[in-house]
């Protein structure tokens, strides 16, 4: 899946409320985000992280988990991009009470928009199997409202964090 948006933000306030770093702003505006860990540091910008997503879709969908190798760089331009994919970690086993999930290589970057500072353009990509036994069209009808809601819940986040 690809998502797309310019949002009416900085950049860095864009990407203070994407970084995905321990107690940062994604658990408290991303409905899809329930927790959100580092299982271990490997750099400053690279790290293996535990992400926690609660029950969805009228709870069709159960609490899943994401072991994902997460590296963040900053561009000469100003893009700031989050790249992630799965991996396994003798640290993190799976846990009870949640479905392992597996995110294949997926991002965000936080673009400026040329001539406008106070704009980003956002581009998210990814690709995950949520694991489990969900029918498939369950699967495809989660994702396309889950991601406008992304897109959304950002928008506002964004505001609330300039205001």
């Amino acid at each position: 899946y690809k998502g797309e948006g310019i949002l009416p933000a900085r950049p860095q306030d864009v990407w203070e409320c994407i970084r995905p770093v321990a107690g940062g702003l994604r658990t408290k505006w991303d409905q899809n985000v329930k927790d959100f860990e580092v299982i271990e540091a490997v750099s400053d910008t690279v790290s293996v992280c535990r992400t926690t997503t609660p029950s969805a879709f009228m709870k069709i969908i159960s609490p899943r988990e994401f072991v994902d190798v997460v590296a963040m760089k900053q561009f000469e331009d100003g893009t700031m991009l989050s790249a992630a994919t799965n991996v396994e970690h003798p640290l993190c086993p799976p846990q009870p009470n949640f479905v392992r999930g597996f995110n294949y290589p997926c991002g965000c970057f936080c673009i400026p928009v040329p001539g406008e500072p106070d704009r980003t353009q956002l581009l998210t990509f990814f690709q995950t199997d949520l694991g489990g036994y969900l029918p498939q069209t369950v699967v495809d009808s989660f994702f396309p409202a889950s991601i406008s809601g992304f897109y959304s819940n950002l928008t506002k986040a964004v505001k609330a964090l300039k205001a």
